[in-house]
């Protein structure tokens, strides 16, 4: 029986993941600008690599990775890391921050829609309420941004390649729920970054050809190396963490952090003008995470 507050810790787990992910997708938009978007996701895992390899190895009450673990560990990596990383970086490449924030918010409805279909997890009045609440939330900041024509410039190629990215993060938040009951949330981190680098090393190295290190500026460096650790070491850690004691479908409600984190990168970092409708659009979004979470009231 999960207590009460091993959940609440579960929950703020899966809220600070999701909110940094967005952060680094609004942040990405400064890196594509001068790295090759493969090169750029080979460095991110090399990076990660590094910082986790003494996750590696299997703890002592922790069993052997079976056949289905290893199945579930590469696509966890192949929709998660790999596709997830391409398909976000070219897109964010052709779009703007707060638009993948708008497309992403699609991100609770299709994680619950993939928990009904692969999980079998009910998804009750509450949660769909609390999905409801996020998506219009994000949407008044779609409305808001289209009356103004901040999105003209987005291509349809890039919504396209960022709607790409919500299906695979749907499908790591699912696939990650299987995992989370047998592997830790260390060694789930390290071995997906692992597979992520051996799926784009061959890429990366094909574009290093054409790089020329010397013309990065310094604070482009600093930036990959947080954008990093926060993408393969700290947002795996804490989601695989929250992950493990609470139902997928209610673990997705908490995805809408990222649409709001990245709009808010957009609007703090890039210039763009908060108003009235972006402020009501968080609070709703946020008010739909209160709904799904809220603890049922138990029958005597």
């Amino acid at each position: 029986m999960t207590s009460p507050a091993r959940t609440a810790l579960a929950y703020l787990a899966l809220a600070a993941s999701m909110a940094i992910v967005g952060a680094y997708v609004g942040f990405s938009k400064a890196l594509v600008i001068v790295f090759p978007v493969f090169l750029l996701a080979g460095m991110r895992f090399a990076i990660g690599a590094l910082a986790m390899a003494p996750w590696l190895r299997r703890p002592a009450g922790e069993a052997p990775l079976d056949a289905r673990s290893h199945r579930l560990l590469f696509f966890e990596s192949f929709f998660g890391n790999f596709l997830f990383s391409i398909c976000m970086l070219y897109g964010i490449r052709q779009s703007s921050a707060l638009a993948a924030g708008v497309i992403m918010a699609a991100l609770p409805a299709v994680v619950a829609l993939l928990s009904w279909l692969l999980l079998g997890e009910r998804v009750g009045l509450r949660i769909a309420a609390g999905i409801a609440c996020a998506i219009a939330g994000i949407a008044l900041v779609a409305l808001a941004r289209d009356a103004e024509g901040e999105l003209a410039s987005g291509s349809l190629v890039g919504s396209a390649l960022l709607l790409a990215a919500v299906t695979c993060e749907a499908l790591y938040v699912v696939i990650g729920k299987k995992l989370s009951a047998s592997v830790g949330p260390k060694r789930i981190s390290a071995i997906i970054n692992l597979w992520g680098l051996a799926l784009v090393a061959p890429f990366a190295l094909w574009q290093l050809g054409d790089f020329s290190p010397a013309f990065i500026p310094e604070s482009s460096w600093v930036l990959l190396v947080a954008y990093s650790i926060a993408a393969s070491v700290v947002t795996v850690w804490l989601w695989m963490t929250g992950l493990k004691h609470v139902p997928a479908a209610s673990a997705g409600i908490f995805t809408v952090f990222l649409p709001v984190s990245a709009a808010a990168v957009g609007v703090l970092f890039y210039g763009e003008q908060f108003t009235t409708s972006q402020a009501a659009a968080f609070a709703l979004a946020l008010g739909g995470v209160v709904l799904a979470t809220w603890p049922a009231r138990r029958r005597g």
